[in-house]
């Protein structure tokens, strides 16, 4: 039998939360992504026709703050005791659209981590979950993404 991964040192970090970091949401960014992405509803892709539609303007498509992820980082120093890692997926749970003007505040935290047996060894699973909110203090999404280490 092999010894857990899960130290206390690592077992300490669940519920470790990142300074809050902001940043405002721009149309054109909003726009981008979307085109990026081939999303094609007026209200990711076109101001005008956005007006005319339930959302009432231009709204960020799901997924948006993905980039904020790519750009921030989940600002977690968590400790990683095997020398590889994968992205285990992440899930989405939204709340208030995301408009143009839009300050919002993220802050992550460590929610949970637990260990499977791989093929090659242990396997430790770390769960972060991202909280936005908007510049009114409204919920508008979270984000849980999955690190998997392995040896």
């Amino acid at each position: 039998m092999t010894e857990s991964v899960i130290t206390d040192a690592v077992r300490a970090q669940v519920g470790l939360e990142s300074e809050p970091y902001s940043f405002t949401v721009e149309a054109g960014d909003i726009i981008r992504f979307a085109l990026a992405a081939g999303e094609t509803r007026h209200e990711f892709c076109d101001e005008v026709r956005a007006r005319a539609t339930a959302a009432g303007g231009l709204i960020a498509p799901p997924t948006y703050l993905i980039v904020m992820r790519i750009l921030q980082g989940s600002g977690l120093p968590l400790l990683n005791p095997l020398p590889n890692s994968v992205d285990g997926g992440t899930v989405w749970e939204y709340g208030e659209p995301i408009r143009p003007g839009d300050r919002l505040t993220a802050r992550a935290r460590l929610a949970d981590v637990y260990e499977k047996a791989g093929r090659n060894g242990p396997m430790l699973f770390q769960a972060v979950e991202i909280r936005y909110e908007n510049q009114f203090g409204q919920w508008v999404a979270t984000q849980r993404d999955t690190y998997i280490r392995f040896g």
